[in-house]
């Protein structure tokens, strides 16, 4: 006997799910984000005792992203047969212990190896856990459910810069240098929770506890008629990587990430040359105001998305507001200069959980776990480009703001293609949700 769809009873369910899944996936991605981005904090002092050039850390900030996307689609096609918990579990432990690993780097092929070496560990970490929703919201709840997930960067950089300038701070502390403090200590957090995650997570409604039989009954029969009506649901692996529709969001996922990793990556430096101080508490405590900000921009936008069901258009209009902040950054006053990297933060953040919502209106089942890493790792291939191509940018034209207006074409080309996206059914509006939000 089919179950019956139970609008109260699903809500209850996803209810329980928020409540008791997604605070503690947003504390996995503070964790790998601060992880990922730490270097950021550590440059100064880092290539300084190292001897690492410019040139040689852009590179090492932006390989990360090679592993990362040759192994994205086949970790979330493992996760799909082997669970969440576990495969969750493993991509944070060893992320977690290369990362303390670059404590012990003295030279330019240990830090490039190990940076490559994390993004192979982390691959599928971001793509599993949007994937991982799919099981637990449906469509008409999911931006802001992605929203929720999506504090995790900000809340990242409002606790971890503090955290991350105290320890550079640490400089000698039983023979250390700060930046060494930095990578051990934020490298064995992320072990630590990647243990305690393979004891918390629950891999699908029917295995959790925490749910009534009857409220796992009515969650799994609406996404399963979600599912049904999907025209990718039954495609293989790797069949769907020649949808046209996969690429084309491969490709805004692309830009959206050049826009984010051209201020993720140096935003610690950023703010210490409009302040004209050193990376240290002060900076860490200033560069947190930005992802302040973009904490309430990646609560309230992704909600009103779903209340609205606006998806293509709100998300150009919010990845095109950061490619005019990164313009308004290069300015040389520290006031302003701040306010613009606001903009920068909010929008760089806050579109990211409404496009992710795209892949899964046309891809279910081990479709979308290919599909979505698929995007994912094309996508990330932006972080690749951002650092290399602000170098390239400074050093061509011999500015510094040469580098902001580079990486500020990359949110334009973002918000145009989101806009193109409605007339070809990819990023279309979606009325259906916003009255079921009612």
């Amino acid at each position: 006997m089919a179950a019956i769809i139970n609008t109260e009873l699903t809500n209850r369910a996803m209810d329980k799910a928020r409540k008791k899944i997604v605070p503690f996936i947003i504390l996995m991605y503070i964790l790998a984000f601060l992880d990922r981005a730490n270097i950021g904090f550590a440059k100064q002092a880092f290539q300084v005792d190292t001897g690492i050039s410019d040139a040689a850390f852009a590179l090492g900030a932006g390989i990360f992203f090679l592993g990362y996307a040759v192994f994205e689609v086949p970790s979330n096609i493992i996760m799909h047969h082997v669970g969440a918990r576990a495969w969750l579990a493993r991509i944070m432990i060893t992320w977690g212990l290369i990362s303390a690993g670059f404590a012990w780097v003295t030279t330019e092929t240990q830090f490039l190896s190990l940076r490559v070496l994390l993004g192979i560990a982390e691959a599928g970490f971001m793509p599993g856990i949007v994937y991982y929703l799919t099981y637990w919201f449906t469509e008409r709840s999911r931006s802001s459910v992605m929203g929720l997930f999506w504090l995790g960067p900000p809340l990242a950089f409002i606790f971890g810069s503090p955290l991350s300038g105290l320890l550079l701070d640490m400089h000698g502390v039983l023979g250390f240098n700060g930046w060494q403090w930095m990578f051990l200590v934020e490298g064995l957090l992320a072990a630590v929770v990647g243990v305690w995650a393979y004891w918390y997570l629950v891999d699908k409604p029917k295995d959790a506890k925490w749910l009534s039989e009857d409220e796992k009954n009515s969650l799994q029969a609406e996404l399963e008629a979600e599912n049904a009506g999907k025209s990718q649901a039954q495609i293989g692996a790797l069949k769907v990587l020649g949808n046209p529709k996969v690429w084309y969001l491969a490709a805004i996922c692309f830009m959206i990430q050049v826009s984010n990793y051209g201020l993720n990556f140096y935003l610690p430096t950023h703010v210490a040359g409009l302040l004209g101080k050193k990376v240290g508490l002060m900076v860490g405590l200033v560069s947190a105001i930005p992802w302040i900000c973009a904490l309430a921009a990646t609560v309230l936008l992704p909600r009103y998305s779903d209340k609205t069901g606006k998806r293509g258009t709100l998300a150009a209009a919010i990845i095109g507001a950061a490619g005019v902040g990164f313009i308004v950054s290069a300015t040389g006053n520290p006031i302003l200069g701040i306010l613009a990297l606001c903009v920068v933060a909010c929008g760089n953040l806050a579109c990211q959980p409404v496009f992710w919502t795209l892949p899964s209106r046309f891809l279910s089942g081990v479709a979308a776990a290919s599909g979505i890493a698929f995007i994912n790792s094309i996508g990330n291939l932006g972080g690749f480009l951002a650092p290399n191509l602000r170098v390239w940018a400074e050093q061509t034209f011999h500015s510094s703001s040469a580098g902001l207006y580079a990486i500020a074409v990359s949110g334009f080309l973002a918000a145009a293609l989101l806009l193109f996206s409605i007339p070809l059914g990819i990023g279309s509006n979606s009325k259906a949700a916003a009255d079921a939000s009612k």
